[in-house]
Parts: structure tokens; C-alpha cells; sequence
């Protein structure tokens, strides 16, 4: 697995935070925990999406690092597209009217296509950052507390909206996991409001 090694990651043992931070720091200190404790495997999370990020911990700090960073385009496979502008074809499935509609654009279809990605990028950019954040606080609250008391009760009042109501519900959880799922529905919240605003 590759992750960008500035991304935004928290690693924990168990219940205990033992870093937050760039992917690279976190990493890092997953390494140095792994290694003082092999029975002691961290779990890491993506913050950005609650998604757990698969890190083989054997070998040096180097080597660990090495895994996870994408490896550079070497030039030596030639692929349809332009592989050096990041351009990679794919098969895209459009009924025939899409077909004769991209046929009369001017600019040509892949270039019809790109404008009509990025604009409904820009358009949903705010809706789809208020969902992602809200299911890396789900994904995050399902793998760390899914077996701890209330927790069916705290998931309903978090998509409730009553925040309230499952503060109160996980007050008695590990302080780490309380403390970052806390800070996830605080972020999911202020993108919810930022659509509205």
C-alpha cells in the first residue's frame, strides 16, 4: 500500500494514541512501538477518511518508509495516454446520445469530459468533504469502539446530529479514542455547516 507520507495519520496500541500527525512521523513512531513490543501491533488510521492503513513494520526505519512512498513513473512502460501529465486511459461506458453530444464539442471529447469533471468537482467539493469526514468518523468510531459500552446508542446519536447526547454516551470510553472521535465529529460537523453557509 502506498500513502502520501504527509497525509494526515494517528496510529494507535490498543486503545492508547501513541502518535497523530504526517504519515511519516506517525510511521515512524508505529516502527519504534512495534519494535519495543512485537505482541503490541499499532493500528493507523487516514484521518482524512477513518480508513486503517496496512504498514509492514519489519525491517529498518528506511525500509518501512520505502513501502508506503508511491513509486516515481521510470518512463520505461509505455502506456495509452501521457503518462508524465499524471494521464492515464481508462474505458468509460456512455449511452449513444452522450457519444453525439461529446462528438459536437469543439475542444474534443477528452477535453469536454475533464471540464464537465471539474466543474462538478468544484460544484460537490463542499458535499463530498462533508461526507468523506463524516465516514472517517464512522469508519474510525465502528474499528475502535464498536465493542465499548454504549456504542450503538453513541453511533444513532451521531448521525442523529446530537452531539450532545453522545458526548455524553462515550464519556466513560478510553480517553484516546473518545478525544479523536470527538475531534473527527467536530470536523465532519464544521464541513456539514459549511455547505449550508
Amino acid at each position: 500500500m502506498t500513502i502520501d507520507l504527509q497525509a494526515p495519520c494517528t496510529a494507535f496500541v490498543g486503545h492508547r494514541m501513541i502518535a497523530t500527525g504526517a504519515a511519516a512521523d506517525v510511521v515512524r513512531a508505529a516502527k519504534r512501538a512495534f519494535d519495543a513490543d512485537r505482541n503490541a501491533l499499532p493500528t493507523l488510521f487516514d484521518d482524512a477518511t477513518g480508513e486503517t492503513v496496512e504498514v509492514n513494520l519489519l525491517g529498518d526505519e528506511a525500509e518501512v518508509l520505502a513501502r508506503l512512498a508511491p513509486t516515481p513513473f521510470d518512463g520505461e512502460a509505455r502506456r495509452v495516454g501521457r503518462p508524465k501529465l499524471g494521464v492515464v486511459a481508462r474505458e468509460v461506458t456512455l449511452l449513444p446520445r452522450h457519444w453525439d453530444w461529446l462528438a459536437e464539442q469543439p475542444e474534443g471529447a477528452s477535453a469536454a469530459l475533464r471540464k464537465l469533471v471539474e466543474d462538478a468537482r468544484r460544484d460537490l467539493s463542499g458535499k463530498d468533504r462533508a461526507r468523506r469526514s463524516k465516514a472517517a468518523a464512522d469508519r474510525f468510531m465502528r474499528r475502535m469502539a464498536g465493542d465499548l459500552p454504549l456504542f450503538e446508542d453513541a453511533y444513532r446519536a451521531f448521525y442523529a446530529g446530537d452531539d450532545l447526547r453522545m458526548g455524553q454516551l462515550i464519556a466513560g470510553w478510553p480517553t484516546d479514542v473518545r478525544d479523536h472521535l470527538t475531534r473527527l465529529v467536530e470536523r465532519a460537523r464544521r464541513d456539514e455547516a459549511a455547505i449550508v453557509t
